[in-house]
């Protein structure tokens, strides 16, 4: 019976309101698994969504890049495989869908999650360990983009984000490898890290995404790191999304 209700809290519909989104990824928290249940790493991905307007919207003058955010009416999801550990390239795919939900801080999973999932579709085999530029565990609701695509898919998650979404950290060592807990201020819970992966460049924040914990989810993100700030399979899935945008932009 158990295992039936989680795969019940799994399934959802993504054409829903705020508040019901809300609810969803609250729902959704009693599937999120915090421990390592992996299973043989042979394929990594990272993933990454871009944004676009189309149609009559598109000859609208944007007066910032958050306008042009909020009136994106297509989604690109992407991604792009890697064999693990010698990170050679084996696979990319992307997909393009209609956008629906709104920009909303905090529920962005709902914006792009529907574009990974069908890029994800495009693979003969899904990868077994997903990267997402992005938040996992490091949410208000403890369910970003990394852990409510990893509870969808049931699949090993890591969320690595070039900002803060919430939580604090004190100093980070400035070698590569370094890192300090990211702390919920409100009540001194441990919802990520802080992790130098370059000598003397800004930090990422890694978080847990699902069937991780921190502590892996960390060595992991060192170990797809190749002397960037940011780790390779998300800076070429966000390369890529970037390229595919630029591509149908101009056609």
């Amino acid at each position: 019976m158990k295992k039936k209700r989680v795969a019940e809290q799994r399934a959802h519909r993504w054409e829903v309101t705020p508040a019901e989104a809300r609810e969803i990824q609250e729902e959704l928290r009693e599937a999120w698994e915090g421990r390592d249940r992996l299973g043989k790493i042979r394929t990594v991905a990272g993933l990454d969504a871009a944004f676009m307007v189309t149609g009559s919207q598109a000859l609208k003058k944007n007066a910032s890049c958050w306008d042009g955010l909020r009136e994106a009416n297509r989604a690109i999801g992407c991604v792009v495989v890697y064999r693990y550990p010698d990170l050679g390239e084996i696979a990319r795919a992307y997909a393009v869908v209609a956008l629906e939900f709104p920009y909303i801080p905090g529920l962005l999973s709902f914006r792009e999650i529907p574009a990974l999932l069908a890029a994800l579709g495009r693979l003969q085999e899904l990868p077994d360990l997903l990267f997402c530029d992005g938040q996992g565990y490091a949410h208000p609701r403890r369910l970003g983009l990394a852990a409510h695509l990893g509870v969808w898919l049931d699949r090993p998650t890591i969320g690595c984000a070039k900002s803060i979404l919430i939580g604090e950290h004190g100093e980070v060592g400035r070698t590569a490898g370094s890192w300090t807990a990211l702390v919920d201020p409100k009540n001194g819970e441990r919802i990520g890290a802080a992790v130098r992966t370059r000598q003397s460049v800004k930090p990422v924040y890694v978080s847990q995404g699902n069937r991780v914990c921190l502590e892996t989810a960390i060595r992991l993100t060192l170990a797809v790191t190749d002397g960037f700030r940011i780790p390779r399979p998300t800076r070429e899935a966000d390369r890529f999304a970037r390229e595919v945008k630029k591509t149908l932009a101009g056609s």
